[in-house]
């Protein structure tokens, strides 16, 4: 329900939060690909597809991309009830608007100050989604929402209304973001006609000549070749007399055969774009959903139709997005990969990318299609318009898995799937570092300036080896030492901030949760700090499985 006084929409469960842990990333070398040689200086080679669930995967790019996205797109779940071959479309209510509202709070840290959020929705969550997307971005950063006629035909069972559209709902970083422009649809160009076959082809006569705010200068008399003087409008023309004067003779300003009034001819072949509608027909800009089933057919002929990805949206709508919003070499997201879109249109117009999916058919659909794209061999979708000849390529990653796990005591220790460099990695990340080590110090594992650094080993320090590295740092520099334990007053080193792992980092985040999908199973348990205890083994030492040491 709607909280008149706050102007926000509120749910059950709303001030729940997860406590997020940042994961670091795992490239997979045998699932990453790129094409054998360049096919143009354009080539990009650095997109990322990711494995595991999004919302995880958006904290773990968060540090690296904070502001760096130019477009994010997502088809989420619209929340139908529905059974899906690939998503559990159906979630409670007020469950749905908190997993939503966790992602977009994510999304809206990685937009750059010039990036938009298109979001694809339906009638049966979309005006809950507008108005919580109003309350996470604000009401001055919506655009738009557009209308996408998303099939071909109607549904002649339907009881009441056939839906033969969905919404694209469109927020922007900042409040005075402006959209590209684009060229006029089929549809658009029947105004533009060449009756009296004009050198200069088409043309559309009619458009204004008046000024939209009063300025003295534009405030003047014209004279026709009748000899009539035709008074200006209200705020004066559109132009100085000079460039009138230049307009008339060129042809694009002209009179009626009495010469009492003037007509502006704008020309086709001067058109550079117009503002993009809010109503995209399926036919002439986007396509539809059939359309976008018939590419997966031409795409993988020797698949059964049972092996089709069930809700995949078409490229040219995918296509028409990353016009409007993006240019050559930005970045886009889409958290809800699905069956690749996003990435193929992207990689085909020139744009990095990066993708996260949780289903399966990351494997099945998404990397067999980026193949093909990046060999050249996707002949359909937008294909021919960008005229794509192949190249490119992307890195597979996965989530690590979480940094904390209980042992047959229920005592909180390190993973044992993480070695010394993925140790060193993460704990940078916890703590809001640069994960860079250094080839010449042992104890520079990352720095969050040029003076702070960090160092985790697996060690109990001395006294003398924190003496050492104290000196080591030198009184210009400061380390955060994180260590398996220390001995002495660590507070001696005034350059030194020494803590013990893991029981520096235990109440920070929800160890041990590998899924947060849209699914109800899924949902997180309320935050128990009085869970977490200090993992010791009998002899009273912290307890960490065998790393080797840097």
């Amino acid at each position: 329900m709607m909280n008149k006084q706050k102007l926000e929409l509120t749910w059950i469960g709303k001030e729940n939060r997860p406590r997020l842990e940042p994961r670091i990333l795992l490239e997979d070398a045998d699932k990453s690909y790129h094409a054998p040689y360049r096919v143009t200086d354009r080539d990009i080679f650095d997109n990322r597809l990711i494995f595991g669930d999004n919302l995880l995967a958006l904290k773990a790019l968060e540090q690296e991309f904070a502001g760096k996205v130019k477009c994010v797109f997502i088809d989420p779940p619209y929340n139908t009830g529905s059974a899906f071959a690939h998503y559990d479309d159906g979630v409670e209510h007020s469950i749905w608007l908190s997993l939503m509202r966790d992602r977009l709070e994510l999304i809206r840290a990685l937009l750059s100050n010039d990036g938009s959020l298109w979001i694809t929705i339906d009638d049966n969550e979309g005006h809950y989604l507008k108005i919580l997307c109003d309350e996470l971005f604000g009401r001055s950063c919506f655009v738009s929402t557009v209308i996408w006629k998303s099939t071909d035909n109607s549904n002649n069972d339907a009881k009441q209304f056939s839906i033969d559209h969905n919404t694209i709902l469109v927020y922007s970083s900042k409040p005075d973001w402006q959209s590209a422009r684009v060229m006029p649809s089929e549809s658009q160009q029947i105004h533009y006609k060449n009756p009296d076959n004009d050198p200069r082809g088409p043309w559309f006569d009619g458009n204004p000549i008046g000024s939209p705010h009063y300025r003295k200068n534009l405030v003047y008399t014209v004279t026709s070749p009748q000899g009539i003087e035709i008074q200006p409008p209200k705020n004066g023309w559109r132009w100085s007399k000079e460039t009138m004067i230049e307009k008339m003779q060129i042809g694009e300003i002209r009179f009626n055969s009495d010469g009492t009034a003037i007509r502006r001819r704008t020309y086709l072949q001067d058109q550079k774009g117009i503002p993009p509608s809010t109503l995209w027909d399926d036919l002439e800009v986007t396509g539809h959903n059939r359309q976008a089933k018939y590419e997966q057919k031409k795409l993988f002929p020797e698949r059964e139709k049972e092996e089709w990805f069930v809700t995949p949206k078409p490229e040219r709508l995918l296509k028409r997005i990353l016009e409007i919003a993006t240019d050559p070499g930005d970045l886009v997201l889409d958290s809800f990969a699905g069956s690749g879109t996003t990435g193929a249109v992207a990689h085909k117009m020139g744009r990095r990318w990066i993708m996260v999916e949780l289903g399966e058919h990351i494997h099945t659909h998404i990397i067999p299609r980026l193949k093909k794209v990046i060999d050249g061999e996707d002949k359909g979708g937008i294909t021919e318009a960008v005229s794509w000849q192949g190249g490119g390529g992307f890195r597979y990653y996965r989530l690590a898995p979480s940094l904390l796990e209980q042992d047959k005591w229920g005592n909180w220790v390190i993973s044992k799937q993480y070695n010394a460099a993925m140790l060193a990695e993460a704990l940078c990340k916890l703590e809001g570092f640069t994960y860079a080590p250094s080839d010449s110090a042992y104890w520079q594992h990352g720095h969050s300036t040029e003076r702070d650094f960090i160092y985790v080993t697996t060690q109990n320090l001395s006294h003398a080896q924190l003496q050492q590295l104290s000196a080591e740092v030198g009184a210009e520099r400061s380390l955060l030492v994180l260590c398996l334990a220390f001995r002495g007053r660590a507070d001696r080193f005034e350059n030194l901030t020494v803590k013990k792992i893991p029981t520096q980092v235990l109440a920070r985040c929800e160890w041990g949760h590998d899924d947060y999908s849209l699914k109800v199973e899924n949902l997180p348990h309320a935050p128990d700090v009085t869970g977490f205890r200090e993992p010791v083994t009998s002899d009273g030492q912290l307890s960490l499985p065998n790393v080797t040491d840097f």
